[in-house]
Parts: structure tokens; sequence; C-alpha cells
């Protein structure tokens, strides 16, 4: 359905860049979760048609707009020269900003909604279900953005979400939310409670190794699903990085470990039957493998040393955050039954489980890469 037609909004959004040539079709586009995304089509007189992809910025997830956007076009510069640099097309390798008529990154429109602008990177797929060796192509990808950001200076980018992945902070939420316990249901989840607090000392793992200085600060993604890449039509190789939004300073583990957590398993992530979920070491082993190619040397021994950190922490914070909604009542991650959080904190927690019984495998996994 070519939305432009009949909502004005669009329309006065489009008018504030300067297309190639007036929009023919504007439709809805992809599946996320947070921004609202079109795809609009200008037609010029001799046949050719160029494509763009329009957002909305969710104010709710990210209320600073200006802030966000600062870190997307600091990145994306940073990108672009680096891709140039070695001899591929900028093009096609990260995102590009369109700007307005008036030179901003992006657009208010009369509702106070920030909207944004980047050319469709033609002849891609993005994809929803990973082969091992999608899984391992995904790795060399979110490497090889690492890779490229590594001079990048992280400290001067912008936290779109505060606290994303300080696993203490966590922690202390979920302490927050078990005292206040707001619907009796804690003496239910008895044992999922007593596998965090037996976990809190590894809370602070990582956080007291950058502390300390052993892990650097990072340009980290902090959303390394298989969905927030296009991959090329012809060889299936990762070739441009997406949904840059969370993208903000970090640890390289937390994108390595966030990958790993939900790619390195078979099972639905509420799925009810635990015995169906398991750690697959061997696709640990393809993902590091593909990871550390990507990154190219970038990484310090240090950090390739903490990947099975980054797979542990990054389960067990997410199984962490579901059973502070679960105890909360339910307000941050949407559910489509009663105990779906519980569910869903228990797979992290028993592949958290999976993790720990094999830890000295993952470390030789790793150990294979530094010989």
């Amino acid at each position: 359905m070519n939305l432009f037609l009949n909502n004005p909004i669009l329309a006065e959004i489009l008018t504030a860049y300067d297309l190639p040539s007036a929009p023919a079709e504007v439709i809805r586009y992809g599946t996320g979760h947070i921004n609202d995304t079109y795809r609009v089509t200008c037609q010029s007189t001799d046949g050719k048609s160029s494509r763009f992809i329009l957002q909305r910025l969710s104010a709710s997830a990210f209320p600073d707009p200006k802030a966000l956007m600062e870190n997307f076009a600091g990145i994306t510069a940073h990108l672009r020269e680096k891709i140039r640099a070695a001899g591929g097309d900028p093009m096609r390798e990260t995102l590009n900003l369109c700007y307005t008529r008036d030179g901003n990154t992006y657009y208010t429109d009369t509702a106070g909604e920030a909207w944004r602008m980047t050319p469709f990177v033609e002849d891609t797929v993005c994809l929803q279900d990973a082969t091992p060796e999608l899984f391992e192509a995904s790795a060399r990808a979110f490497g090889r953005f690492q890779q490229l950001l590594q001079d990048y200076p992280a400290h001067t980018l912008h936290e779109s979400i505060a606290n994303f992945h300080n696993t203490e902070d966590r922690f202390a939420k979920f302490m927050a939310a078990l005292e206040a316990d707001k619907l009796d249901r804690a003496k239910n989840v008895m044992q999922e409670i007593r596998f965090v607090l037996d976990h809190k000392a590894d809370c602070s793992v990582a956080l007291q190794a950058f502390r300390e200085g052993i892990l650097p600060l990072r340009v980290t993604h902090n959303d390394t699903k298989l969905d927030n890449i296009l991959f090329d039509k012809e060889t299936l190789e990762g070739i441009c990085i997406i949904d840059l939004d969370t993208t903000m300073p970090g640890l390289s583990i937390y994108d390595f470990g966030d990958s790993i957590r939900f790619g390195a398993n078979h099972c639905a992530e509420d799925e009810k039957d635990l015995s169906k979920v398991n750690f697959d070491i061997e696709l640990f082993r393809r993902y590091t493998r593909g990871f550390l190619e990507g990154t190219n040397g970038s990484l310090t021994n240090a950090e390739v040393m903490y990947l099975p950190w980054g797979a542990k922490l990054m389960t067990l914070e997410c199984g962490i955050r579901f059973l502070t909604d679960y105890l909360d009542g339910d307000h941050y991650f949407r559910i489509h039954y009663p105990e779906q959080n519980l569910d869903r904190c228990r797979t992290q927690f028993k592949l958290v489980t999976d993790i720990e019984a094999q830890w000295q495998q993952l470390e030789q996994i790793v150990e294979e890469y530094l010989a």
C-alpha cells in the first residue's frame, strides 16, 4: 500500500529532503519493533529508480534524538573513511545519512517526532534464521565492525541507553524488584532467585577488568543479532551492519557474547521444556573463528581470553532482566502469557549452566586462536 498518497505527515517529512525525484511509493518495511520504518521509492522520468529507508525514531526508546544522531553521523563517517581507504564500497558497506535541505542529520515533524533517511542498500537481504555457515558469516561481519572502529574515540559517544550492559546495575535493579516484590511472586521463584544471588560476583567480572585497565573501552553495537546485518544476495557474506541506535561505548566481549547468547543454541527464547535448551559448543567455536577473523588482530589478548565471559555474562544479564521484569509486573518486555518472562529467564539460566559446565573447553577454544 502506497502510504505517501494519504499521509500528510510523510509528505511533510519527504519535502524536507532533496530527493532525486518525487516519491512514487512509500511502504512499511522490515520487521523492527522499535522504530517505524518505511521504504521510499523515487522514479525519475528516464525510468531510473532510487530507493531510501525512512525511519521514525522511537521517542520512548531514544528520548534524545540529537545525541543519537550525533553518534550515528560520527560512526558512519568514520566507517566510510576506513572502508574507502581499504578499497571497499562505502555506499554498500556502511549506512549513509541523507541530510535534510537545512543540512541536519534528522528532521523533526510538526508533531515533534524525529525522522532520518538513508539510501537503500541494494542487492542485499536481511535474514532471520542462521545456518552454521551464516552464523559464522555474521561473526565476521560484527568482528569487522569492531576492527573498523578500533581507533574511534569511544568515550566521545553518547550512551543512547544508560547502563545498558552494566551487569552490576542490572543486579542492583533485580535486588530492588525482589525487595519490593509488588505482586508477591518471589515465593514461587526461589530457585531462580537463588541462581541470581549465587552469581552476584560474576556480575562484576567484566566491569572490574575494565576498571583495572585489562579490557579497553570500545565502540560496541550492543544488538548483534543476525537481522542487524545486510548480506550480499549472491555471496551471502555480511557486508553492512545496520540498526546503529544502540551503538555506544562498551566492551568488545559484549557484542561477542550477545551473539553467542541468541545464536549458539537451537531453542525458542521462552522454551518451557528445558531439556531442549542446550548450549552448542561447536557453534561457539565457529562464531569465535569468524569473529576473530573479522577483528583481524585488533583485539588484545586479554579481550580474546575474556570472550567466554562475554558469552556467560550477556546470557546471565538477559536472564536477570527477564526475572526482574517478572517480579516487577512485566512492564518492560512484551508478554503473550502470564509467565512468559519467567520461562525466558529459565532458558537463559539453563544456558548459563551449560556454559559453566563446558567452561574449560571454551577457554581452550579461544586459546587456540592465540597460539
